[in-house]
């Protein structure tokens, strides 16, 4: 799989009380082409709804949406995909229900993890925290571009690194060798979300 992007952007309100269909919305109009979905703690039927919304935006403007965790709620929105955890449906189960063509990504914290998730039949993977960040409450330790740079060769699927990243590090990180870079904060706490998005988007490449 190729990802349509080099920034992957997540949509996750964090603090700020922002609508998710007006973040998603915020962000495509700064021409985002990748976006997932994130939301935790929150009823299915909700999360269903919200992802409905979104994936109308997204199917308008030609991006693609993955969904954070809910293999289900990907099916029930016709999503691209799924974003899968360590402690979310297996990877194999989750590819006998979305099928060889939706994408499944699949988050890794470690060194150890990368590695042990490589060949397991994601479609991408994902490596954090870059650097410090504040979009989780229990963050894992940092890694740093150096340490990334290290593990890059190490797997063969395409690479995401997250956390903490910025449009002045993004830069770096990509350098590292990743095929895209995730944000969260960046973008959701910036007082221009489409703004912000583009100018991430400039400095990447796209």
């Amino acid at each position: 799989m190729i990802l349509p992007s080099r920034v992957y952007f997540i949509v996750d309100p964090l603090d700020t009380g922002h609508n998710p269909v007006e973040l998603a919305r915020a962000m495509l109009a700064g021409g985002a082409r990748l976006l997932q979905l994130r939301l935790k703690g929150i009823a299915t039927g909700e999360l269903v709804a919200i992802a409905r919304r979104i994936r109308e935006l997204t199917t308008a403007t030609g991006a693609a949406l993955i969904i954070n965790d809910r293999v289900d709620v990907a099916l029930a929105v016709e999503a691209d995909g799924v974003h899968l955890g360590q402690e979310d449906v297996p990877v194999a189960e989750a590819r006998r229900l979305l099928g060889p063509d939706r994408w499944i990504g699949f988050s890794t914290h470690s060194e150890a993890q990368l590695e042990a998730a490589a060949g397991c039949g994601t479609d991408y993977l994902s490596l954090g925290p870059i650097f410090a960040t504040t979009s989780k409450s229990a963050a894992d330790p940092v890694i740093g571009c150096a340490r990334l740079r290290a593990v890059r060769s190490r797997v063969a699927e395409p690479l995401v690194a997250i956390g903490g990243i910025t449009a002045a590090t993004a830069p770096e990180v990509l350098a590292a060798g990743v095929n895209a870079v995730g944000v969260i904060a960046a973008v959701v706490r910036a007082p221009d979300v489409a703004r912000a998005t583009a100018e991430l988007l400039a400095v990447a490449g796209g």
